[in-house]
């Protein structure tokens, strides 16, 4: 337990009433989840305004209540805070409450559209290869040394962070990496944790659902790069055109990498297959298992951001060498009939035209492409008709299917896909809903030596429709229906 003025340390106040020496058990924003002597953050959500449950929160037991807006009635006995921004308040107090843990190991923030998770997972695999106790917070899993944890989120909630944070701390973690959404900035969870350094990978055209604009997105993920402090450093890929924006404020040391460019740290592809690729970094060849130009971003990244935090050069390029694909990122299985099966995270245009171009440079030209894809529900409709587009472009043949239709009809999702086919390739397209069908007439369609692209998922395990999640895995599935077709 903590007392309120401690937790409620670096917070901006506008206004209080009661005492703030009482004794704090936890800190909750679920009213369901409030106890004894707890302190309830009301947070105006999406969905629902935390506002509305502070007094069943005061019936739960809460003794002290943290709001944007004080209620009318102030019951007797609970203190009572009022702030400007409850996410900003959340986030500063579980950085208080669990002890400011982030100030204990050398945390380094992952941004970008694309490639968030490759980079902090391989970072994450990179230092353990190395020898030291790493902590990794992931869209896939949270780790905590050896021991894993599963997350919901790309960037958890501000008590989730914070409490993951202290658990590394006490199991002696000295280096996190860490996947920072647009999501998470905007809605403050990242405040009051201590960076080290960020590396922004590229920006495209994604979660316009929420954010509005392209601008309102691309300056959220820049906030992440403002607020370093200057001991910190602050690593951009400069070939994507937002990559100098986000050092335009920034306090810290700036680093650049590129492909094209001038950069401080800069690669060159001398090779690319389908089992790999030979980079030249630095002056030095390194074979990387995985492949494509997007990979090899992720590679020099990698490398630029071991050697900012004191690695030394030939080890690194030595244990890049070394490192595993990452679940759903270019996952790939060959059948006995020489079928190759590719399942891919893209679900937005720019990382689905990466994994086509990928395949289509690698390909001799003489097998068929076919692409399954799909679009979320309850998310960005504009790209539906883009990613349309670019499969249909970019591939022989194309099934469009379910991907997470949440509350839409999947039907109408498919037909905004299909909205941005050209005259010239419609006869290349077809419609299944049932995702597992989709699935299983592309490996129907296949020949030996054909290329099956099963895009949007990755490595999520569920089918999300109207707020039911059942057990679907795109890489088991598709490697099953492969092995029984041998049959």
């Amino acid at each position: 337990m903590r007392t309120l003025k401690d937790i409620l340390y670096g917070v901006g106040l506008s206004a209080v009433s009661g005492s703030t020496s009482i004794m704090v058990n936890h800190i909750c924003f679920d009213s369901r989840k409030v106890g004894k002597d707890d302190v309830f953050v009301a947070i105006k959500g999406l969905v629902s305004d935390g506002h509305q449950f502070i007094e069943m929160a005061i019936e739960s037991g809460a003794t002290s209540i943290v709001c944007e807006e004080l209620p009318k009635k102030l019951d007797d006995g609970v203190t009572y805070i009022e702030v400007d921004n409850g996410n900003k308040a959340l986030a500063i107090m579980a950085s208080n409450f669990y002890g400011n843990p982030s100030k204990n190991l050398r945390l380094v923030g992952v941004t970008g559209t694309n490639g968030k998770t490759t980079v902090s997972s391989l970072l994450y695999q990179l230092f353990k290869k190395a020898g030291f106790k790493v902590g990794l917070i992931s869209t896939i899993k949270i780790m905590v040394d050896n021991k894993e944890y599963a997350t919901t989120h790309t960037t958890p909630d501000a008590l989730a962070i914070n409490k993951h944070l202290q658990l590394m701390n006490d199991a002696g973690v000295e280096y996190c990496f860490m996947e920072v959404s647009s999501h998470g900035i905007h809605q403050k969870r990242t405040e009051g944790l201590v960076f080290e350094g960020a590396i922004f990978t590229n920006l495209s055209h994604d979660h316009l659902d929420y954010h509005k604009t392209f601008a309102e997105y691309r300056d959220t993920k820049k906030k992440l790069f403002d607020q370093l402090p200057k001991k910190a450093f602050a690593l951009t890929n400069i070939d994507d055109k937002n990559g100098l924006v986000m050092l335009q404020n920034t306090s810290a040391k700036k680093y650049t990498y590129a492909l094209k460019s001038y950069a401080n740290y800069r690669a060159q592809i001398l090779e690319n297959q389908f089992n790999g690729q030979l980079l030249k970094i630095d002056d030095n060849e390194v074979w990387s298992k995985l492949i494509g130009d997007f990979n090899a971003y992720n590679m020099l990244a990698i490398y630029a951001t071991a050697d900012l935090l004191g690695l030394e050069k030939l080890e690194i390029l030595r244990l890049l060498s070394e490192l595993e694909n990452v679940d759903g990122r270019f996952q790939h299985y060959i059948s006995k009939e020489k079928i190759t099966a590719i399942v891919d995270y893209a679900h937005t245009p720019d990382a689905l035209k990466n994994v086509l171009d990928t395949i289509n440079t690698l390909r001799t030209g003489n097998e068929n492409v076919i692409t399954v894809v799909g679009c979320g529900g309850d998310r960005d409709k504009s790209k539906r008709p883009v990613m349309g587009h670019i499969a249909t472009t970019l591939s022989n043949k194309v099934i469009f299917t379910s991907d997470n239709p949440r509350s839409e009809s999947p039907t109408i999702i498919i037909e905004e896909m299909e909205a941005g086919v050209e005259a010239q390739n419609v006869n290349k397209t077809l419609s299944i809903v049932n995702r597992k069908q989709a699935i299983k007439t592309a490996c129907q369609l296949a020949a030996a030596h054909d290329i099956i692209l099963v895009a949007g998922k990755g490595h999520e395990t569920y089918q999300e429709t109207n707020g039911v999640r059942e057990d679907f895995d795109d890489y088991k599935i598709v490697k099953e229906l492969l092995v029984n077709l041998n049959k």
